[in-house]
């Protein structure tokens, strides 16, 4: 377990995880992406809570690509449990332009469980 943040070394991510923030760049590939989710999995981005396969593969496919962006991922932190968290900055379109998130992802056998993304 890691106490503080290490950098970005996707090599170290389990494979849901790192599968999911890969097919971001560039394509955005929704199906790809949705498929790294348990059935039952819940995201939670911008305060709205989306649950199970289809709110999440609508999510990937709307809100999780209105805008046209660059992600650089910085950091990672392991929390032990299945429970990691990426750090990543984004410029693009968006209002603001520019943000730094966190997307902290709690991964089971069958696949990415909970992913929360905050600010």
């Amino acid at each position: 377990m890691t106490t503080g943040t290490d950098p970005y070394r996707p090599e170290l991510l389990p494979e849901p995880v790192s599968q999911y923030l890969h097919d971001q760049l560039p394509t955005h590939d929704v199906a790809a992406r949705a498929a790294t989710f348990t059935a039952d999995a819940r995201v939670v981005d911008e305060d709205t809570e989306y649950r199970g396969t289809e709110e999440i593969r609508r999510w990937l496919a709307t809100a999780a690509s209105q805008y046209t962006y660059t992600t650089t991922y910085v950091g990672q932190v392991a929390h032990g449990h299945g429970s990691w968290t990426v750090l990543a900055h984004l410029e693009g379109d968006f209002p603001g332009g520019v943000a730094d998130l966190r997307l902290r992802f709690r991964v089971g056998s069958d696949g990415i469980e909970d992913l929360v993304i905050a600010p």
